[in-house]
């Protein structure tokens, strides 16, 4: 962030207008959900009582092909420390639950999105950066989950599997020559994500991963996981 609106005070002087908006929203079991939006509650797995049931939001893709979603709060942004307290109040709305292996489990895709646009005279650019954070994947064995957790864990892992298609096929070199299909249909995760991932952007992972041997099945999937990523 700090990066950012440097590189914006910079290139001001030169006559360049910004505009920065954010937005950040959380699929949870295979439902998007606005993490800014005031009216919604948070996503807590371990509540006793009812809460308020949270609105999904829908994935429109426009005529040009791009992906928008229907009614996200889209705040512009001036400063580093306005952008960081909408991450912040998103990230406390966020579904979480307890596991045998985490207590505060994240058991949802967040991603929060800074849009840059940079207008000189009538020349317009526009640049997206996307922050994801995928979920933990998960073996029920581990986890102790059961139940509605056992079931959210099912989806987390069924978003990873999915999302690990889509890499392998943009990591194919040969596939992409030959045109080969890229299954982002298959889950809501990878349709927000198609325009970050091969074309001109650029895609960077960062593996979680534990220095405890008895972690050392999940540290060697994630490593795996991840050097796939390296190939797009």
């Amino acid at each position: 962030m700090r990066t950012i609106f440097k590189r914006v005070q910079d290139l001001k002087e030169e006559s360049n207008e910004f505009l920065i908006r954010v937005s950040f929203i959380e699929i949870f079991k295979e439902e998007v959900f606005d993490l800014l939006d005031h009216n919604a509650s948070k996503g807590d797995c371990n509540a006793k009582f009812a809460v308020p049931a949270r609105v999904p939001i829908q994935i429109r893709e426009t005529l040009s092909g791009g992906i928008t979603l229907a009614g996200v709060t889209e705040p512009e942004v001036k400063t580093k420390e306005e952008m960081s307290s909408y991450l912040s109040r998103g990230s406390m709305s966020r579904a979480t639950g307890s596991t045998n292996m985490n207590s505060q489990s994240s058991r949802s895709y967040a991603i929060f999105t800074i849009t840059m646009e940079q207008k000189n005279g009538d020349d317009v650019l526009c640049a997206k950066l996307h922050l994801v954070d995928l979920a933990g994947s998960e073996r029920a064995k581990r986890t102790g989950a059961d139940g509605m957790r056992l079931k959210e864990g099912i989806h987390i892992n069924k978003g990873l599997l999915t999302l690990g298609n889509v890499i392998s096929a943009l990591g194919d070199e040969r596939k992409r020559k030959e045109g080969g299909h890229v299954p982002y249909r298959d889950s809501k995760l990878r349709r927000l994500l198609q325009d970050s991932l091969g074309g001109n952007s650029k895609t960077v992972m960062i593996a979680c991963v534990s220095p405890a041997d008895t972690n050392a099945e999940e540290t060697l999937n994630t490593l795996k996981y991840a050097n796939r990523a390296r190939n797009i």
